[in-house]
């Protein structure tokens, strides 16, 4: 089977925060679990580095959008390969390969007559002189009356028109802008009704997405859809390729989506592969965000492939709702946020992985807080896991030279394992993580207390051979528990596997081989609890500064 899955495109205007981690880390434990399979996988992502925020926050720094594009996507890469995101294409939108291949997919809907043009009334702002992209437009939305900006309501998720905001301000001066009339190129989203009606109906009926995406989709469907515009007057993006609108860029969110083909593209083209087998109907997607980015996946770019024919349109939704921190939104403007590059210079990436997963706001919003975050590392990941395959690892080091008791492993422990898989893998495929983890950490806590019920330290003086088999066991389940909790813990799982010598690398039980142990080492440090004030303090300190 062929396995697509696609990450979010994150904005390089600003760092990255826990936020975006908590929403993109189902791609990878995806992209991890399915390769195990055997299945053919493509996982991609990029920097989003043609939006608004990119040239507001170049603005600010008084610098070119090129600089502020090339610094945050540099920043991106590092923190995805520090955290073991393995991306199998992790691109950007402003080459020339994604510029192409996104007007390759305009002309293709302009032919079919799925894009046409269309005389608008738009804002502009008497005082810059300009025209205004949806994001400069800030007001009042007209649903929850919260504020907001012009492309979409942080409040209610409704998709808008700069226009219909009520007391409009422009971004940059504060100003009320006017209107002018201008022509603009529109996608006919509504003549996709029916299609996308049938298609979420489908996705409800096979329990394939989301909740929130669920009910998201039904409400816009519901309004009834309406036509987009697929271009803006904008300072920087993918240009219109037609004769007489090269200064009108494509709409940055029909442009950001199909970033996803775009490096599909791209990666065909660097590997010498062929993509083909990723969009038609037999493979299967995953789409990894935000429940912010929910319309823009379930309609729009599900509309877009509609349109050009291709399948699959999105199989399955996987779409986090908000992580709060310490109880209050995460703010970038205020600066409550922890952000990657600094917990990275702290903290083990499996010990954010573990928390950001068994902690993950799957079904409703869920918090991070500093002192749940030590409190988790150090009694689940240090005090279960760690504890279980130092104490089974350093008793066979001191009682056995490292020699690995060779035995039949007892039925009812294989059996237990076999169950694992399976229901790990089941939690995995249908994006249950959190279940999927704490399923693990159930057999964790199953082995710590076989361990102590054996009493080996006892078995070693009375019955050497009871001994060798309860080691055995116990080595057979760290090997396996390992194994199951690489699309999880990867930095932690090869830790495990270099230790007992095993070179597994597809899903399912397996029975140790090596004789010999090697460097047996700690999993996990203790983290000392004085840090969690120390952390809020910190936190604290930067959103007063700010």
């Amino acid at each position: 089977m062929s396995i697509f899955i696609g990450g979010a495109w994150a904005y390089a205007n600003g760092s990255l925060h826990l936020g975006h981690i908590s929403s993109l880390l189902p791609g990878d434990i995806l992209a991890r679990y399915y390769r195990l399979k055997g299945e053919k996988v493509l996982y991609v992502s990029g920097s989003d580095c043609n939006g608004t925020p990119i040239t507001v926050r170049a603005k600010q720094e008084g610098v070119s959008p090129k600089v502020i594009a090339d610094r945050y996507h540099k920043e991106f890469e590092d923190c995805f390969s520090r955290l073991g995101f393995s991306y199998d294409t992790y691109t950007r939108t402003d080459t020339e390969h994604h510029h192409k291949t996104v007007q390759e997919i305009f002309l293709e809907l302009l032919e079919k007559g799925l894009i046409y043009k269309k005389e608008i009334e738009q804002t502009y702002c008497e005082h810059c002189q300009q025209f205004l992209p949806d994001r400069y437009v800030e007001g009042i939305c007209p649903v929850c009356k919260e504020p907001s900006r012009g492309d979409q309501c942080d409040h209610c998720s409704t998709i808008l028109e700069p226009l219909e905001l009520l007391e409009r301000k422009c971004k940059i001066c504060g100003n009320e802008p006017t209107t002018r009339f201008t022509e603009h190129f529109y996608f006919s989203l509504s003549s996709f009704q029916n299609v996308l009606e049938n298609f979420t109906q489908k996705a409800e009926e096979k329990n394939l997405w989301r909740e929130n995406a669920i009910s998201l989709t039904k409400r816009y469907l519901k309004e009834g859809l309406q036509d987009r515009a697929v271009s803006r007057d904008l300072p920087i993006g993918v240009s219109v390729p037609v004769a007489g609108y090269e200064e009108k860029k494509i709409y940055v969110w029909i442009e950001a989506v199909s970033g996803y083909y775009t490096a599909s593209k791209l990666w065909a083209k660097e590997t010498d592969s062929d993509d083909l087998s990723f969009w038609n109907s037999s493979a299967r997607s995953y789409y990894v965000h935000g429940k912010d980015n929910i319309p823009f996946h379930s309609i729009i770019w599900a509309g877009i492939l509609a349109g050009l024919g291709k399948e699959p349109l999105p199989t399955h939704i996987v779409s986090n709702e908000y992580l709060t921190l310490e109880k209050k939104k995460l703010s970038t403007s205020k600066n409550w946020a922890v952000w990657v590059p600094d917990i990275l210079e702290r903290y083990e990436p499996d010990s954010i992985r573990y928390f950001l997963t068994i902690n993950a706001p799957e079904n409703r919003d869920a918090d991070y807080s500093w002192k749940e975050f030590i409190f988790s590392h150090n009694s689940e990941l240090l005090g279960a896991y760690g504890n279980f395959v130092n104490r089974t690892l350093k008793f066979i080091e001191k009682s056995f030279e490292g020699g690995i008791p060779e035995k039949d492993i007892t039925s009812k422990i294989q059996d237990k394992v076999y169950h694992l898989y399976k229901e790990v893998g089941h939690c995995i495929e249908s994006a249950a993580f959190k279940q999927g983890l704490e399923k693990v950490f159930e057999l964790v806590r199953f082995s710590n207390k076989y361990f102590d019920e054996q009493q080996p330290w006892k078995q070693i003086k009375d019955d050497t051979e009871s001994c060798k088999q309860t080691l055995a066991d116990c080595v057979y389940l760290v090997a396996n528990v390992a194994h199951i909790l690489t699309p999880f813990l990867p930095f932690s799982s090869e830790k495990v596997k270099e230790m007992i010598s095993t070179t597994k690398t597809d899903w399912g039980p397996f029975l140790v081989k090596s004789q010999q142990l090697s460097k047996v080492e700690p999993l996990f440090e203790r983290i000392d609890p004085v840090r969690m004030e120390e952390e809020l303090e910190r936190l604290n300190n930067q959103t007063v500064k700010n």
